[in-house]
């Protein structure tokens, strides 16, 4: 005790969970979509207090704009937009019914000639954008828009006339895969994991496996990071870990790593928690806004991949 009669502050602060430390970052910082979400995944909040958030994204075109995806701005829907926006409704498991009609009715209005999505269509042109992410008037098919959002629509058993072209664009593109990147392939998993056709995907997953290892696109030992090139045009220090491929056990990435190799990915991904609670963001930081509303998005992320291999978050 004090002089005051005021006991002095210990000198050091007890202990706290990653999910405490996490948690005091997401009330500080995080939009409040990802502090609902934040809310709805770890604390029992409301998938109608998640939807209600999400809503105010939403367009009348079916689609979501307004900076969704931290790194497209404006008003204007975009796909990018539309894939974060189901992947949200896909965690709170409302990613059917009348809303993924709408978002259906949406994707088929901004599919290239061959029914697949681009990564940017042109109506984003005049509104602030990512430096890597260009507008160009004729934008090509991109398996890293399309796939996700088709793999999100057959896992919630989604079936509509869009469906069937895109799909077989995913499938095309993830079989004639021979050089790719690190995000190309996280988008071909995420088609992947939840295609119909598991023998075929089973088997394109198995090939992509071995590219992955055999490019050097996972950096299986954290402690030698200068050992694994940083693809094209991603920042320094861009780099992809086991994890970030295989996000759940349950994933077919997953079969990709050995178990010390999977154990070091997520030793590394827990200790990357900064002292704020929050986590890092790896890619190019162009702008102080996209790169604060990011963060929450990450930090979800990874506390969601360690609770699902089971590791203590709190």
């Amino acid at each position: 005790m004090s002089e005051t009669g005021v006991s002095p502050l210990p000198s050091t602060p007890p202990a706290r969970s990653p999910l405490f430390r996490a948690e005091q970052f997401v009330w500080l910082n995080a939009r409040v979509l990802e502090q609902r979400l934040f809310a709805y995944r770890f604390l029992h909040g409301t998938p109608d207090a998640v939807e209600a958030a999400l809503d105010a994204f939403r367009n009348e075109d079916g689609g979501y704009g307004y900076g969704l995806e931290p790194d497209l701005r404006g008003p204007v829907s975009q796909p990018l937009h539309t894939a974060h926006a189901l992947r949200v409704l896909d965690t709170i498991g409302r990613c059917g019914g009348q809303r993924v009609e709408r978002v259906c009715r949406y994707l088929t209005s901004v599919s290239t000639a061959d029914g697949a999505l681009p990564a940017i269509h042109p109506s984003q042109r005049g509104y602030p954008t990512a430096p890597f992410v260009p507008v160009v008037d004729d934008p090509p098919s991109e398996l890293l828009a399309t796939g996700p959002v088709v793999g999100l629509l057959h896992r919630n058993e989604v079936w509509h006339a869009w469906l069937f072209r895109a799909t077989d664009f995913c499938w095309q593109a993830v079989e004639s895969l021979d050089k790719s990147h690190p995000y190309e392939v996280e988008a071909a998993v995420a088609f992947l994991d939840s295609a119909p056709d598991r023998s075929r995907a089973e088997a394109a997953a198995d090939r992509l496996g071995r590219t992955v290892r055999e490019q050097r696109l996972a950096v299986l030992d954290p402690d030698r990071l200068d050992a694994y090139p940083v693809a094209s045009g991603y920042a320094p220090g861009e780099h992809h870990f086991p994890h970030d491929f295989a996000r759940s056990p349950e994933s077919l990435a997953r079969a990709w790593f050995t178990d010390d190799e999977m154990a070091r990915s997520l030793d590394h991904l827990a200790a990357e928690q900064q002292d704020d609670g929050g986590w890092p963001i790896r890619r190019h930081h162009w702008s102080p806004a996209p790169a604060l509303e990011a963060r929450p998005l990450v930090t979800i992320e990874a506390l969601q991949t360690l609770r699902s291999y089971g590791r203590f978050v709190g």
